[in-house]
């Protein structure tokens, strides 16, 4: 099956393959300073850090932190890649559902027994050909809308060529699919802070760390854990920030941290510990600027300078429309607060050098689109944003934020092509799409159609894991046709899925990427470590051979293997102009030098300096206290400026015995990511069940002690869970981090403790569509029946040795091709070009459909220095991004 394209096959026959840096592969990095020690040492580096691997016989026996390069490397990088490598819910060989082998010709293929039968090991032609033929029937009989990608995100590993991006290519090869549009991550306010403050904010470099130092009395944590945050990174952990915090703290900058549980910051920075109700923030927020109102200490000079709609929110908070004034006794009812801690805090923070840090998981609540804009607002009253030391940061706690930021331009992945599929789904509102095909959605400024999904293709993604109410997914998959995972691990995202092909982990393959996703200071090789377990294979090659069943290996692969793509993305990067790719290959790493006024740099310093000359992206060119773009649209919970609105489950309405659930990130994890570490999980897990703290007096009151089983319950589902009794909760409230493994026991209770059998499908509103995760309410008992061990970590049922029929290939039809894709293959315009091969491994979206004009303006002051994009690039990048944005005229 040529379709008179070069097929892998004929390209390796003649050798070509062989060109380029291939024999740079066998190289190892930095050697062991101990002259006796084992030499097999290979330089790679992870989410969790770099390191030097230790190989004795072709198997990984240790892993080597490097000091010069991350002085504080966590259990992840020394415990959990060592553990997850080698264990026991790898992936190890293709697999299908028995009941999607059996009837993929007839369509009889049971999908309700997805997560319940078991799977057949079959060859990887077996897995190609029954995915190409999925695709293709879809793209023909229901059109490409109808082929959904839930692989977003990126986070499955911390390379360039990560398995998204290589999926995003080939699909695209075929007209495209409906993607995700926002993320989970900070879905609410990547929408709503562009036309507030001109910048997404939440993906953005803070201030420089010595600014914070030098002039910051006082820093506010609100709902915000930097310590255990920064323990991991998109790209490659450096951990560069945990010394400066120190030198923040011993300077004498006063930390004030408000949140419903004491964390590892509040220790670490010796902060005080302000107890508040989950998701009462913006009445705090609101009520401490009244407060400042009543004394006088607003700054009215800057107010006129900097912002617009001041009035409108002064007008609320005084109760001018409602008659409520939100004073520090209206909120105490509210936030569990007392009003004089209100006033004290506000005339503290007001006259002060303040700089507030805001959490991602304030805006993964109802209203969340509210919260980052109370923060901002009280900071824009009180004359903060933009002055040394003070203002607003939403990101100190990712990405090492801090950190003095290189501006080089980073290595770039391959390109996506165009999709020509323009719907899309907002991440949290999966379930809800696949429930209602056809029901139109209002998002981000425009109205959308859910496609009739067919075929779900998830590539390096949990999504099983992320989204909220399983209970309603695993039901809602019943209306899929065929779930397509690629994965190294048995995951969630596996276990629920038809055709499984095994991927290898980052150590079993070459890739790039880059130190500090803020600092960008250094280029990383990921060098293959050791050979792929089992038969599993790189990403690379996953889409390759997939490409190839397809007729699609020359545009996918441009006719160059791996090495070639990594070689091409290295000389893209700032590293290149000083170190030659042989250079840094071998030594494992590259510099790329911080200029010394990055260091002295203040978030929002330019526009606070010249308001005129360096206006924010917003449409006013000012902070908007009050937001016109939002109040014309007239959504009823999403209003034009930060008010407080009631939640539809929370502690001010809870039932009597109900408590409110908060999912944090974890400790020892990424998300999921790590679960299965045994070794990690001897740490923290309790009776091998995920750890939910518990307030000493709530745990009393129900009988239960430390180290028990509890049930976490509600009308959406149950988990099982281990008792961590605390003072450093407040009552009423549990805390049990995201990202368990699920395991379902008989009664349908996940005996592994994933919160999200908890949470609710409610969206942040109608603007954003985001997760609200942290908008639950459950109810606890002490488990007297648990069912034996938590099994998340097992394999599922798995059948070696069934016969299986040599799949005809005039049966999948793939000459269908042709009709689908000669219409694709359109010149792209310039801009097009250089931004679907430069911005595509960043947190900006697969499609430019996907954000507003506002956003776009948001986001690339930090996306173009990353792509190395400036001068006529970059303007016509813009003016592509522009032109095609959601709202383009």
């Amino acid at each position: 099956m040529s379709f008179n394209h070069p097929s892998r096959r004929a390209f390796l026959q003649g050798g070509a393959a062989m060109l380029g840096t291939t024999s740079l592969m066998g190289t190892t990095a930095m050697a062991a300073l101990d002259p006796n020690s084992f030499k097999d040492r290979v330089f790679h580096a992870t989410h969790y850090g770099p390191f030097e691997a230790v190989v004795r016989d072709g198997k990984l026996v240790g892993v080597n932190n490097i000091v010069e390069i991350d002085a504080r490397p966590t259990e992840m990088l020394s415990h959990g890649i060592m553990d997850r490598t080698y264990d026991k819910s790898r992936i190890n060989y293709p697999m299908v559902r028995k009941s999607y082998l059996e009837g993929w010709e007839t369509g009889d293929t049971k999908p309700e027994l997805r997560g319940k039968e078991p799977y057949v090991r079959v060859d990887w032609d077996t897995v190609w050909s029954l995915s190409a033929k999925a695709l293709l029937d879809t793209a023909a009989n229901h059109g490409n809308e109808a082929i959904f990608s839930s692989s977003y995100g990126g986070w499955s590993n911390a390379g360039n060529f990560r398995p998204n991006v290589l999926q995003g290519r080939l699909i695209n090869l075929i007209g495209g699919c409906t993607n995700t549009a926002g993320d989970w991550s900070a879905g609410a306010s990547q929408v709503s802070l562009p036309h507030i403050i001109g910048d997404m904010e939440v993906y953005s470099a803070q201030s420089a760390w010595e600014t914070i130092r030098d002039n910051t009395e006082v820093f506010v944590l609100v709902g915000c854990d930097p310590i255990k945050n920064n323990r991991i990174e998109f790209t490659v952990a450096d951990h560069g920030m945990y010394a400066h915090w120190e030198e923040i703290r011993d300077a004498g900058v006063k930390f004030v941290s408000i949140n419903p549980q004491r964390t590892a910051s509040d220790e670490y920075l010796d902060a005080d510990w302000v107890r508040i109700v989950p998701n009462t923030d913006v009445a705090l927020f609101c009520a401490m600027a009244n407060h400042v109102l009543a004394q006088g200490l607003e700054d009215r000079t800057y107010m006129d300078t900097y912002t617009v709609g001041a009035d409108k929110w002064i007008a609320y908070l005084n109760g001018d429309d409602d008659g409520v004034a939100k004073t520090p006794d209206w909120a105490a009812d509210i936030t569990g607060i007392e009003a004089d801690k209100i006033r004290e805090m506000a005339e503290l923070f007001a006259t002060s050098n303040t700089s507030i840090a805001g959490a991602w998981s304030l805006q993964r609540a109802q209203h969340g689109e509210m919260t980052h804009w109370a923060i901002i607002n009280f900071a824009a009253l009180t004359g903060k944003i933009g002055k040394p030391g003070c203002g607003v940061g939403f990101s100190w706690h990712y990405g090492n934020g801090g950190m003095p930021v290189s501006g080089k331009a980073t290595p770039s992945g391959m390109s996506q092509g165009r999709n020509f599929v323009k719907g899309v789904c907002p991440a949290s509102r999966i379930t809800d799409m696949l429930e209602n095909p056809g029901k139109q959605v209002f998002y981000n400024g425009n109205t959308h159609t859910y496609p009739d999904v067919k075929v779900i293709f998830n590539a390096g993604n949990n999504f099983m894991s992320h989204q909220q109410d399983t209970n309603r997914l695993i039901k809602a998959l019943e209306n899929v046709e065929t779930v397509i995972s690629v994965d190294v691990w048995w995951t969630a995202a596996t276990r629920w899925c038809d055709i499984v092909m095994p991927a290898a982990s980052t150590l079993e393959q070459d890739d790039i990427s880059v130190g500090g996703t803020y600092s960008n200071d250094k280029v990383y090789a990921m060098k293959k470590v050791i050979e792929p377990v089992g038969d599993s294979l790189p990403d690379y090659e996953i889409f390759e051979g997939l490409a190839d069943k397809l007729g699609l290996w020359m545009q996918f692969t441009e006719g160059e293997d791996k090495m070639y793509h990594i070689r091409l993305a290295y000389e893209k990067s700032g590293a290149a102009e000083h170190t030659p790719f042989e250079e840094f290959w071998e030594k494992g790493y590259a510099r790329m030098e911080v200029p010394e006024e990055a260091r002295a740099w203040t978030r929002h310093s330019a526009f606070y300096n010249d308001p005129e000359g360096s206006p924010l992206h917003t449409t006013s060119g000012k902070i908007e206290m009050f937001c016109e773009d939002f109040a014309k649209l007239g959504i009823d919970d999403m209003p034009g400026m930060p008010m407080w609105m009631e939640k539809h489950e929370y502690l001010g309405n809870a039932k009597e015995g109900q408590l409110h659930v908060v999912s944090p990130h974890p400790w020892f994890r990424l998300h999921s990511q790590m679960d299965q570490s045994e070794n990690l999980r001897a740490l923290y897990k309790v009776q091998g069940r995920e750890p939910v703290r518990i307030n000493t007096q709530d745990a009393a009151d129900r009988g239960i002690e430390d180290g028990d089983l509890v049930e976490l319950y509600n009308d959406r589902g149950t988990v099982i869970a281990g008792a961590v009794v605390s003072d450093d909760i407040m009552p009423g409230v549990v805390s049990i981090y995201e990202g368990a493994w699920p395991s379902l026991d008989s009664k349908g209770r996940c005996n592994s403790g994933l919160v999200n059998f908890l949470t609710s499908t409610q969206p942040s509103s109608g603007l954003a569509q985001a997760t609200t995760a942290n908008t639950v309410l459950c109810y606890m008992r002490k488990c007297e029946d648990p069912e034996g061990p938590n099994l998340a970590y097992e394999k599922p049922a798995i059948i070696e040795d069934m016969e299986i029929a040599e799949i005809d290939e005039d049966v999948l039809g793939l000459d269908r091709l042709y009709d689908l894709t000669e219409k694709l293959y359109a010149d792209m315009g310039p801009g097009e070009k250089i931004y679907f091969e430069r911005c595509t491994v960043c947190h900006a979206p697969r499609e430019v459909t996907h954000f507003t004009q506002q956003q776009w303006r948001g986001i690339t002051p930090s996306m173009f220095p990353r792509a190395g994009l400036e001068g006529e690039e970059a303007e016509l990048v813009m003016d592509y991004l522009l032109k095609n944005a959601s709202d383009a005229m």
